[in-house]
């Protein structure tokens, strides 16, 4: 298998969204506003080795996606548009009670959707005091956990995951390892979390075989990676709520439905 229905992008649409990153990072810096990327734009950033395997794998850029402070919501809702020549859909802002902003490029077409202090779908994954861990992306912990946290996870965020445990190795800190201590902690106090993490990480490794674009040791370093890591989420010492929550199981759901922002 290579890809199952996506359809491939050209070089001049990929790098019209890279370098579009380069200008909104470049200028938030120069601005003091602490933007972090995520999605499939952070995944290519973080895996110069394998970076490549997205146009390989037929994983397609359709937006840019960035993590904010709410302090300094105010500041970049008057900036983007300032500074980078972006229109808020202001609306959004309202809906989510200040949690995102989503603006778009009347010039380029390309849309910017910016999550403030969490990325809030299935499960709920916060930043605070984190962000500042890793630049010009979100942790690579929060890389991780930002895939894996969608219960009906498709492929594009199967390919995503494959790049960066091909790329990373697992440390216990975030400077270019992927802190699993921080997963297993957040994953042994939330059996839900804990649930869709791990159901998530067998499909990784499962769905990786299948693909002819990758060699068998490549294969290999992926089930090895996820092995990893399965180990020491079921080793981490679990909390009284995981425990009475996992009686329960399956039987009531564990995960919130989510909701696309139009």
């Amino acid at each position: 298998m290579t890809s199952i229905g996506m359809a491939a992008q050209d070089n001049t649409e990929r790098l019209k969204f890279e370098n579009e990153v380069k200008r909104i990072v470049e200028a938030g810096n120069s601005a003091g506003i602490t933007l972090r990327l995520l999605g499939s734009l952070a995944f290519h950033q973080h895996c110069p080795s394998r970076g490549h395997l997205q146009a390989k794998m037929g994983r397609a850029y359709t937006d840019i996606d960035f993590a904010a402070y709410k302090h300094q919501a105010a500041q970049i809702r008057k900036w983007m548009p300032a500074a980078l020549g972006y229109k808020e859909d202001p609306e959004v802002f309202i809906n989510t009670s200040g949690e995102r902003m989503i603006f778009e490029h009347p010039g380029n077409g390309l849309h910017v959707d910016i999550f403030v202090d969490k990325l809030d779908f299935c499960h709920t994954i916060f930043w605070k005091d984190r962000l500042e861990k890793d630049s010009p992306t979100i942790p690579l912990a929060e890389m991780v956990l930002e895939k894996l946290q969608i219960v009906k996870i498709n492929e594009k965020d199967i390919i995503d995951m494959i790049m960066l445990l091909l790329e990373h190795p697992w440390g216990d800190h975030d400077r270019e390892t992927i802190n699993l201590p921080y997963i297993a902690n957040l994953c042994a106090d939330d059996w839900g979390f804990w649930r869709t993490v791990t159901m998530n990480f067998d499909k990784v490794k499962r769905l990786a075989q299948n693909y002819t674009t990758l060699s068998a040791e490549e294969k290999a370093g992926v089930a090895a990676q996820v092995d990893h890591a399965l180990a020491a989420l079921e080793a981490a010492p679990k909390s009284f709520g995981w425990k009475m929550r996992s009686k329960i199981g399956d039987k009531v759901k564990w995960y919130k439905d989510v909701e696309e922002v139009k």
